[in-house]
């Protein structure tokens, strides 16, 4: 006797007529016509069912308080840091507390069930740091969060960063971050990536640095990045965020970058919105995107997740926590519209993602957790064409969200009295 199943689901993978059958809060089994009974069924009509979706970026310290203490009138990076700044010391722990889990609420009800936020050490009080440690354990049962020790003013630019970081990793926080990009000079920036590795490595952490995040084709950090993980033996361990230098880089110079950067086994986090928005401000035309090689770095086998950034605060006063609005984003900005290219898309807000925040027990095999979300799409591309409804949210076998699939009804002379926007799944 089984607690759930999920019948008749379609699979990321194309697989069809799979059901999923679930006992104590794991996978059981994963197979076609599953011979069994279950406390409860769920017929997902040949619906896609894919592993809740996963933010691998995200500032939640800062979420939701778009507005405060005002406006970014110029929408530029710059001025987003320097908002951030004057917001900082009229912070309290219990708003930032508030205002994380009213988005967590929005995750979970999106199937995003795990993220990873970048939390400001550069405050002497460490605020946000026990904020959103209080945050983590209150949404433990139902979302997994990550935390990253972010020096947002910089280590050698900000007084007393390194003691701060080294700190709020003693608290509980899990990963090393970095901004080697936002330090006095380019040779301070480099020796931050150096000393912030080698905290990494001496305790056992990842790593998650901020890195490149400028239209200078000469900001090029991420080459210390990996070499610094070749030479500490972290390989498969640290990842650089936005990278949105390589963008403006010569073709010569990233022929040699990138095999370096897949020698160390690097990690990669595009943010689609943030980039698309903060990069290029100073350009007339031809503007650029600003967005890292998304393609060409999946191309040399280089996990590539893609992070939602920001969500209605100094920097982006858009977004609803969404990960398909993510991957649909990516899909246009990187000119990735071919097939295999737009589920490479969908595998970089779900599995890749997963991958590089080393989330246990994640995926749709058995002994993986039962947690997974039914989408009313009938594949990856469907789902990221439509945003599609999450029909269920599921974790640890129990549904925790769920919504009606969307229809529209009509009133036209001659034609149906519904319209759905689903299509036959694309040859």
């Amino acid at each position: 006797m089984l607690d759930l199943i999920m019948r008749d689901a379609r699979l990321a993978d194309g697989r069809r007529g799979v059901d999923i059958g679930v006992r104590g809060g794991r996978i059981a089994a994963v197979e076609p016509s599953l011979k069994a009974e279950a406390g409860q069924v769920i017929d997902a009509q040949g619906r896609l069912v894919t592993a809740p979706f996963v933010d691998s970026h995200f500032h939640m310290d800062a979420t939701l308080s778009v507005g405060l203490p005002r406006r970014n009138r110029s929408g530029t990076l710059l001025e987003g840091i320097a908002l951030w700044g004057e917001l900082k010391p009229i912070l309290t722990q219990e708003a930032i507390v508030e205002r994380a889990l009213a988005y967590c609420d929005w995750a979970v009800a999106r199937g995003l069930l795990a993220i990873r936020s970048h939390v400001d050490i550069c405050d002497p009080r460490l605020l946000a740091v026990d904020a959103l440690l209080e945050v983590k354990k209150k949404v433990a049962p139902y979302l997994d969060l990550q935390l990253v020790a972010f020096p947002q003013d910089g280590v050698y630019r900000s007084a007393g960063a390194i003691a701060l970081l080294q700190e709020a990793l003693r608290r509980g926080v899990d990963v090393v971050g970095g901004i080697p990009h936002f330090e006095r000079t380019m040779e301070e920036g480099r020796a931050s990536v150096r000393a912030l590795c080698e905290i990494a490595a001496a305790q056992g952490r990842l790593v998650d640095m901020h890195c490149d995040e400028t239209d200078d084709p000469m900001s090029r950090h991420v080459e210390t990045l990996a070499a610094e993980t070749v030479r500490l033996g972290l390989q498969g361990r640290v990842v650089g965020s936005h990278l949105t230098s390589m963008h403006s880089m010569d073709n010569y110079y990233v022929s040699k970058l990138i095999p370096l950067m897949a020698e160390a086994d690097l990690g990669v986090i595009a943010n689609p919105f943030a980039n698309m928005v903060l990069q290029g401000r100073h350009d007339t035309y031809p503007k650029r995107r600003g967005m890292t090689r998304v393609p060409e770095l999946m191309a040399a086998g280089l996990t590539v997740a893609l992070g939602h950034d920001s969500v209605m605060d100094p920097w982006y006063g858009l977004g609803s926590g969404d990960m398909l609005d993510v991957a649909h984003m990516a899909v246009h900005v990187a000119q990735m519209t071919g097939l295999e290219a737009m589920a490479a898309c969908f595998t970089a807000v779900t599995d890749n993602a997963a991958r590089l925040l080393h989330l246990d027990g994640y995926g749709l095999t058995p002994g993986c957790h039962a947690d997974m979300v039914l989408l009313d799409a009938h594949d990856p591309v469907e789902a990221i064409r439509l945003r599609a409804t999450r029909l269920k949210v599921i974790r640890r076998g129990q549904v925790i969200a769920q919504a009606p699939a969307q229809q529209s009804t009509l009133t036209l002379p001659g034609r149906p009295a519904s319209v759905s926007f689903r299509r036959p799944p694309l040859a």
